[in-house]
């Protein structure tokens, strides 16, 4: 179902995201979809929790954890936050993901947002993320929070958004060329450890996901502006299902 997309500027303090119509005008959507993964040890078989998520009816991705040999990771999403400490903390609390150890220091968690340009609202911010995070043909992940310095957002507009082209450009060549594409999420006020950003890398081959990390830190704004990176969940897709919001 296709939400309404208001071009009227919301009343009061503003949390809609922005976008921009054909006629250049200024659009509004209060909706976001809130993205979750948790990382885990001790799974010897992946068989059972493969089954668990085939009969739970969840969209989401399993991953193989590719740094620990028991690892596994496990993203899910929802509209409604509530789902994560209601749904979502039943599934975990029973079998087979029960009788897993739970790393908490891997947990990361985060909302989509816009940036206010974007035309298709609805779809940048509830529907391309599970396209890209879902996808069989992009197995391979990356997974990491960041957070920039206090100093960024002292920089004039037009300093920002000079450095955020130049952090865009070199994505949209590697996604261009379908050797890497991305999920970016904001995680302001959601995250342990302070982070502002959680950004996901996905694609056919681990290789090329490596290195757009590595043509990132010679950008100006991660040269110079980003202050944390990582930890670094690197994974492959074992099962998927792309449920989108509203079905």
């Amino acid at each position: 179902m296709a939400l309404e997309i208001a071009v009227e500027k919301p009343s009061g303090i503003n949390v809609a995201e922005k976008g921009r119509n054909a006629e250049g005008e200024t659009t509004y959507l209060d909706a976001r979809l809130f993205m979750q993964l948790q990382v885990f040890t001790g799974a010897r078989s992946l068989e059972p929790l493969q089954e668990a998520m085939e009969d739970s009816g969840l969209g989401g991705t399993l991953y193989a954890d590719v740094l620990n040999p028991q690892g596994v990771g496990l993203l899910t999403y929802s509209q409604d936050p509530s789902w994560f400490v209601d749904g979502l903390r039943n599934l975990l609390n029973a079998a087979p993901f029960s009788g897993l150890t739970r790393r908490p220091e891997m947990t990361m968690t985060g909302r989509t947002y816009s940036i206010g340009y974007e035309k298709d609202l609805e779809d940048v911010l509830l529907r391309r993320p599970v396209r890209h995070a879902c996808n069989p043909a992009w197995p391979w992940v990356i997974w990491y929070p960041l957070r920039r310095s206090g100093e960024f957002s002292m920089l004039s507009a037009d300093e920002q958004r000079t450095m955020l082209m130049e952090h865009g450009g070199i994505g949209r060549a590697y996604g261009k060329a379908d050797l890497a594409h991305d999920v970016r999420l904001s995680c302001h006020g959601l995250d342990q450890n302070d982070n502002d950003f959680l950004v996901a890398l996905m694609g056919k081959e681990l290789a090329p996901l490596s290195k757009v990390v590595e043509h990132m830190r010679s950008t100006r704004q991660t040269a110079g502006f980003i202050t944390q990176m990582g930890p670094f969940f690197v994974g492959k897709a074992v099962w998927q299902r792309a449920r989108m919001p509203g079905e």
